[in-house]
């Protein structure tokens, strides 16, 4: 169901041509990225968050992580995941194929900074054996955001931070 509806959205905009329907698993980036040939960071995975008591997602490059400083400078609280039996119902799909395509209406999506290392990404559309080939301006047009955000910190900055925390 949530496959056919990401699917039926992204063809009301034009880009239904660009799904790819996987034989593998996609459900983690990792998945994703081996069964698409890509790196991983161009998998644009979808973090599904609760901010002011509402969902939101939040689309980030595949090895980027949350920055809990960053997320509070710009939602003014902390960052809270939506707990895994509560994401299909909040948002329209379940862990693994959770996109911004045919959500929940509600849903805000936000573009993380992250994703502009990449000239292609690969987001989810709806389920764990699913993507979409976008460039950034495509998913721009097809996502729906709201804003772009600078709330995640990439593998380098989380490596030189630790490093330094432990020293």
């Amino acid at each position: 169901m949530s496959f056919a509806r990401a699917k039926a959205d992204l063809e009301k905009k034009g880009f239904g041509d660009r799904v790819i329907v996987t034989g593998e698993s996609s459900a983690t980036v990792e998945l994703a990225a081996e069964a698409l040939g890509v790196l991983p960071g161009m998998i644009a995975k979808t973090l599904s968050l609760i901010a002011d008591g509402q969902p939101i997602l939040i689309l980030a490059e595949g090895t980027a992580k949350i920055d809990n400083h960053k997320y509070k400078e710009t939602f003014h609280t902390k960052a809270r995941m939506i707990r895994r039996e509560e994401v299909e119902p909040l948002i329209g799909h379940a862990p693994g194929g959770v996109c911004p395509f045919g959500v929940n209406p509600g849903v805000k999506v936000y573009l993380d900074e992250s994703l502009r290392r990449y000239e292609t990404v690969y987001p989810a559309v709806g389920d764990d054996h699913s993507a979409v080939r976008l460039s950034i301006p495509e998913l721009e047009k097809c996502s729906g955001f709201a804003a772009w955000v600078d709330v995640c910190r990439e593998p380098e900055e989380r490596d030189v931070q630790h490093n330094t925390l432990l020293s």
